[in-house]
């Protein structure tokens, strides 16, 4: 997926000014409060994704990779920590909808 224009940095950052300006007019105050929250995390879930790859690049480097059984090890407890993640989410879900 190619989100991201082949534009000049000062350009693509303006964009962002531009787009936000525009929105102004057409939300109202808690409008443009959720949708600037939701933004907000977005572009956190984004950030803290890229620099956790960048740390695990890093120390495959300085490691020199890892055997496959602490591989698998790490495989198993990360599946292990998303399911509960997805669980708690479904929970979250479900009580939002039966609240709203």
């Amino acid at each position: 997926m190619n989100l991201i224009p082949n534009i000049p940095a000062k350009a693509f950052s303006f964009s962002a000014v531009v787009v936000g300006y525009l929105l102004i007019d057409d939300l109202t105050a808690n409008e443009q409060n959720a949708l600037g929250n939701w933004l907000m995390l977005t572009a956190q879930v984004l950030s803290t994704n890229a620099f956790y790859q960048q740390v695990q690049q890093e120390r495959g480097r300085n490691l020199g990779g890892q055997n496959n059984n602490q591989n698998n090890w790490n495989t198993d407890r990360e599946i292990a920590m998303l399911k509960k993640m997805v669980n708690a989410l479904n929970k979250e879900i479900e009580n939002l909808k039966s609240n709203g």
